[in-house]
């Protein structure tokens, strides 16, 4: 339990990573790319940017084998779609708009990026080689 609370802090810095990648997605590539375009290239480059912040920090909070980080990537993907329909509500999009960014038909990789969320601390872990 003291893992996943601690890898928590890991999480919570890929929050304002997903936000400004939302920015750049909507400010720079939409306008430059097109949406259909765009909304893959996010998708990619917020899994990478998951991808690195988890290999350079988890391993300095985080001690376990290989059920730890698969437990991590569960509690992960819970928060991630947690806060994804908190804010969604709160910003009073429908239920319909909120379960539309996991459709991967238009070009949003949104699911992908939240599988992507869960597989981060097992990859890390397995980048770092201490599994």
């Amino acid at each position: 339990m003291k893992n996943i609370l601690k890898s928590l802090l890991v999480w919570v810095l890929i929050i304002p990573l997903a936000i400004l990648n939302g920015g750049f997605r909507e400010k720079i590539l939409i306008p430059s790319l097109g949406k259909q375009t765009a909304l893959p290239i996010s998708g990619i480059l917020l899994c990478i940017l998951i991808l690195l912040v988890t290999v350079l920090l988890l391993h300095k909070l985080v001690k376990g084998d290989s059920k730890t980080y698969w437990a991590i990537g569960i509690v992960w993907i819970f928060f991630t779609i947690g806060i994804e329909f908190i804010i969604g509500s709160i910003m009073n999009n429908s239920m319909e708009e909120m379960l539309s960014a996991y459709d991967i038909t238009t070009g949003n990789l949104w699911l992908l990026v939240v599988i992507f969320t869960g597989l981060a601390p097992w990859l890390s872990a397995k980048i770092r080689k201490i599994i």
